[in-house]
């Protein structure tokens, strides 16, 4: 798969829905992103660093927000043992677009830089902070 709308369309139902849901908010958000697939999966960054992405699991679609347990917001489920923290999708109609929208918004001015996590031996330091 060499783009996301590759990506989005090898899929089918329900998960290319939510995915295409959340590909259309997601750029409209962060318009100035690079976004691409990373490790597999749409990745959007900011200055190199990842802050968003999503990937089709076994029965749902995983949205992450790589600083996601900084930004505050009980919607997200804290995952892994960095500062990630996700939300599951099983169906479009799932997807808030004012939670979405925030949550996009706070990808933006809240960081920690994981651009470096490999450079600092998998010390996590704070980017940007409010």
């Amino acid at each position: 798969m060499n783009t996301i709308n590759d990506y989005n369309q090898s899929l089918s139902g329900v998960d290319k829905e939510i995915c295409e849901a959340l590909y259309q908010q997601i750029e409209e958000a962060l318009p100035e992103a690079e976004s691409k697939i990373w490790h597999g999966h749409p990745v959007w960054f900011l200055d190199g660093n990842p802050v968003t992405g999503y990937h089709k699991l076994k029965n749902c679609v995983r949205l992450l927000f790589w600083s996601g347990q900084s930004f505050g917001e009980p919607g997200l489920e804290n995952e892994g043992k960095f500062k990630a923290a996700e939300k599951r999708y099983t169906s479009p109609g799932q997807i808030n677009s004012e939670d979405l929208s925030r949550w996009l918004q706070k990808s933006k001015s809240i960081q920690w830089d994981y651009k470096n996590i490999v450079k600092r031996k998998g010390v996590l330091e704070p980017l940007k902070m409010p």
